[in-house]
This record gives structure tokens, sequence and C-alpha cells, in this order.
């Protein structure tokens, strides 16, 4: 499993979150120093995007945060607001029990849980790791056992709702793991989240996230289209979301996060496809979702295709751009 891990990566991030040692009966007694333990110290590693609001959405929640993130600048604003900052995920694990995990990919996820300086280094028994990156199940289920071998747990807990979403503390967490456990997770994901959903076993989790941005991924391809379709006949792009959004076509894509500038503020499309969801990790969500397809021979005629289009997007210059950018990018397209 080592020699494994170790093929699969070297970058790093991580987010984890410790846990407690697990009784075998719940009392009045554990309900307590469970309470009173609750404020302290929670380990965040990778503080991107979506990292950020939510190390903040903990902070506002009273706990003190042991942060890491592989660039260095991610971490002054947490360090001038009195956190600690560590050197690598190993330092992390070192003075927190409980650590959250934020990561690009599943090359970073392994590096900062087992790579030279990462959390299996350090970690202490009984300690409760939350992955909220989104990844391959298979490597969750790897690292959940690598994990289990230190005596700690893993939980797989990806997110949706975008950096808005962080922001506001309105995510959804899909979640992964021993069952027995997932109150302990849902303690910290609830900060950061409006809804904590148990999927099953630890995979499960990614599996719902997978599926869900792909058919992200496909609806918002599809507004884009019909944004720009409407728009060449003549109609006005306010106009066509309003009617979109009061009639059957209406989708999470038309009416919270239009493609169209000027059609919604507050979005990316509004600021020239800033921040938000960068294509290039929609176009990596979709490639796990292509390979989950081809192991389970299930068919995805229309989420291969949006792979190739957020593939197509990246190679010609919109890898930095929010994935609603997919609309300029079809503006631009007059052939395929």
């Amino acid at each position: 499993m080592a020699a494994y891990l170790r093929l699969r990566g070297a970058a790093s991030g991580l987010r984890f979150w410790s846990r407690r040692q697990r009784p075998a009966v719940a009392n009045l007694a554990v309900v307590c120093s469970r309470s009173m333990a609750s404020k302290t110290p929670v380990g965040f590693i990778g503080l991107g995007n979506m990292g950020n609001p939510m190390a903040k959405n903990l902070m506002k929640h009273g706990y003190p945060l042991i942060i890491y993130d592989v660039f260095p600048d991610a971490c002054k604003e947490f360090q001038d607001a009195g956190e600690q900052v560590v050197s690598c995920p190993a330092d992390v694990a070192e003075k927190a029990d409980r650590i959250i995990t934020m990561l690009p990919t599943s090359i970073n996820a392994i590096e900062a849980y087992s790579g030279a300086n990462g959390i299996l280094k350090k970690v202490k028994k009984g300690s409760l790791l939350i992955d909220s990156s989104t990844i391959d199940p298979a490597v969750s289920k790897e690292l959940a056992k690598e994990v289990e071998k230190m005596g700690a747990v893993f939980m797989d807990a990806p997110v949706s709702g975008g950096v808005g979403a962080a922001r506001s503390r309105n995510l959804t967490f899909m979640v992964g793991g021993v069952e027995d456990e997932f109150a302990a997770a849902q303690e910290l994901l609830g900060c950061m989240g409006s809804n904590v959903v148990y999927c099953g076993a630890v995979g499960t989790g990614q599996a719902a996230k997978i599926c869900n941005n792909m058919l992200l991924a496909i609806s918002m391809i599809g507004t884009a289209e019909a944004m720009n379709l409407g728009i060449r006949l003549g109609l006005d792009p306010k106009l066509l979301a309003k009617i979109l959004n009061m009639s059957s076509g209406r989708c999470w894509s038309s009416d919270t996060y239009n493609p169209v500038p000027g059609v919604m503020d507050g979005v990316p499309s509004a600021n020239n496809y800033q921040g938000g969801f960068g294509a290039t990790l929609m176009a990596k969500d979709l490639g796990l979702a292509q390979d989950s397809a081809t192991n389970t021979k299930s068919p995805i005629l229309l989420g291969s295709l949006a792979h190739q289009i957020y593939r197509m997007m990246c190679a010609k210059g919109y890898s930095k751009k929010d994935f609603s950018s997919v609309f300029q990018f079809l503006r631009e397209e007059e052939t395929f």
C-alpha cells in the first residue's frame, strides 16, 4: 500500500480534523467530555478558493486553528489573526487531533497524508482526519486503510456549493466513513455547511460528489448553449434568463450561477470569470467520472462530451477561469 501511494504522487496540501478516542458506549460523561474538547485546536490544510472561507468559518465558531498550505502567502491573514501556522502537514498532525484537508487533486492528497512530511508521520491515535478534497474514490479508500493502521480514522467529505456557499456557510458535505464517527465529523462540518449528509462507507462521499459535478458540468454547458442561441436570435439575455428560470429549463446554472456577463451580480461571469470553480478542476472531476464510468461499465455519453469540452477549454487558455466561462468559449468557437 505504501508503494502504491508513493507511486501515485507528490505535491501537497491536506485538511485534517482530529477525533478523540471512540468509546464503546455513549454516556453522559462522554458527551460532556466531547463538549469540553470541542474548542480544542483543529488542523486545516489547504487554503485555496474553498479552503480559505471554510477555515474562516471554523474561526468564527471559536475553533483555534493549526494551519498549513503549500503556498506560505495563503497563511498570512490567518497568522495575522493569531492562528498558528506550521511548516508541513506532519506538524499539523502533531499539534491537532482533528484535521480537515482541502486539496486540488488525488496526488496532492496522497502527498499530504503519506508524503515524507505528511500527516501520517506524526498522526496521533484516535485522531479524526476529514478530507474534503474531490479525489478518486479508490484513493480515499487506500488512504483510509493507511490511516487505520496508525490507529486513526479517515473520512471523505467532499463539498458542493462553490466559493459563495463556502463564504456563507451553505456548503453541502457528502460524507463517507465509519458511521459511528459521523456525529463527530458533523460537529465541525456543520460550522462550514448547511447540509451534512452521511453517504455510507469511505469513498461514497466522493462517488456522490463525482456524480453531482458531472451533472453540473452538463447543465452549465446546456445553459451556456441555450443563452448563446437565444442572444443570437435577438433575445435580451436578462429576459431569456428570467423566462428559463420560470420555466422547465430552470437549473442551478441558470438561476444561481448564470454564465452570461451582465445577467447576475456576485457570480464569476460578472467578474471576467475570476474566482469560483476553475475550468481545470472541472476537467479533473469529469476525468474522475470518466474513470469511474469505465470501471463500472456505465454509459456517460453527455459526461464524456462535457469532459472533452472542458479539456479543450483548458488547452485554449481557459484553465484559470471559472468553469462558467464555457459560455465565452462557445461564443468564440464557431466550429466544432
